[in-house]
């Protein structure tokens, strides 16, 4: 491994047994590529939704503060239980990232990335390097930039998947809540592109007009008095009966339920006391909101409420569907998938409490790049 330190920086992660969150950076050794595996050099990572579950551990974050190159912050007595299987041990963080292969294993599929710019995913990405196996690796363009390569595979193969799911099961149109995410900027410009209606949920209006801006048909704002009935009418114009909940808590799954049933019932010739026999399915995929789901049961028999992954809808997939889809990820990688940051930080960056406190609001337009070396 030619210029490779022996040694290098990773992120940690670890939660005491008396409650206390600690963020630091460790020195580990630099790991060697066995045969299939390449050694990348990760020059940025960013910080999605789904990172801070494990970066966080839903501490309290208002409460953090840093000494000695560790920060920390308390967590909360009822989220302690659920953390009972990794108390005490420190964890690595990230789930994806891009960086330069700087090493390979003696496979001629390592040996072929050796020098190329390569988007991975596979956890541990806040980190100076990470060992990865070949087939986690996409790689990229001649001249692609680290801000291009970074987010190549949460947020576009998660945009993807969601339409793929859609024609796996059999439903003909979308809905999005917070839907001018980056992820969600992603979906609408995917459903645009494939003749997918799509009904974006927003929570603001300067929100609505960024998605009309790019194109988006129907957009609700859910701050708006006359949302349910904006959604209705979406609803009815798209066919729409599946959609993707980031939020999770609160009122909003139960009143997509409602707004489907509605729309489907508005064509509807006779009356049928269960509802209607339309199967309506709501997916729950992130937690923007950790209060409970609620929902009033005023939208029939044929409905469900379930959750969804993107690396279990990946298995389900298949190989040749993953390849199909992290092929568009490439040839659309600075149209369709081009992601945004509002933030560069370092390692250490990544631990001011300062930080920390901006990029735990999971708010829209606020997106967070590490650069692990600065590349």
């Amino acid at each position: 491994m030619t210029d490779v330190p022996r040694t290098m920086r990773q992120l940690r992660s670890l939660v005491t047994a008396e409650g206390v969150l600690e963020l630091s950076i460790a020195e580990v050794d630099t790991p060697v590529p066995a045969d299939h595996e390449v050694l990348v050099r990760i020059d940025a990572a960013p910080i999605n939704p789904s990172d801070l579950g494990l970066l966080l551990a839903m501490a309290d974050v208002s409460q953090a503060t840093a000494t000695d190159g560790i920060t920390r912050a308390p967590v909360p007595a009822n989220v302690l239980a659920g953390l009972r299987t990794r108390l005490g041990e420190s964890m690595p963080v990230g789930n994806e990232g891009c960086g330069i292969v700087v090493a390979a294993g003696s496979s001629p599929d390592a040996q072929a990335l050796l020098g190329t710019r390569v988007a991975m995913a596979g956890g541990a990405t806040y980190a100076e390097y990470r060992n990865v196996a070949t087939f986690m690796c996409m790689e990229l363009p001649d001249g692609t930039t680290p801000q291009q390569g970074a987010s190549c595979f949460v947020n576009p193969l998660t945009a993807l998947g969601m339409v793929e799911t859609m024609r796996m099961e059999g439903h003909t149109g979308l809905e999005q809540p917070a839907a001018a995410s980056n992820l969600g900027q992603m979906l609408n410009r995917i459903c645009l592109a494939d003749g997918v209606p799509l009904v974006n949920v927003v929570r603001r209006p300067e929100q609505a007009d960024l998605l009309r801006s790019q194109g988006a048909v129907h957009v609700c704002d859910s701050s708006a008095p006359t949302f349910m009935d904006d959604l209705v009418a979406a609803l009815i114009d798209t066919g729409a009966t599946l959609a993707f909940d980031a939020i999770g808590g609160g009122r909003q799954v139960g009143q997509i339920l409602t707004a489907m049933e509605q729309a489907i019932n508005a064509s509807a010739t006779e009356y049928n006391r269960y509802g209607s026999d339309v199967h309506k399915q709501v997916y729950i995929y992130g937690g923007l909101d950790r209060a409970p789901t609620e929902f009033h049961r005023s939208f029939g028999m044929a409905w469900g409420i379930g959750g969804w992954l993107l690396t279990p809808f990946l298995g389900r997939l298949g190989l040749e569907g993953m390849i199909r889809l992290r092929q568009r990820v490439v040839d659309e990688l600075t149209t369709t998938f081009a992601s945004h940051y509002t933030h560069e930080v370092s390692l250490e960056g990544a631990l001011d409490p300062a930080a920390i406190a901006v990029y735990a609001q999971q708010a829209t337009g606020q997106k967070f790049l590490v650069r692990p070396t600065g590349a």
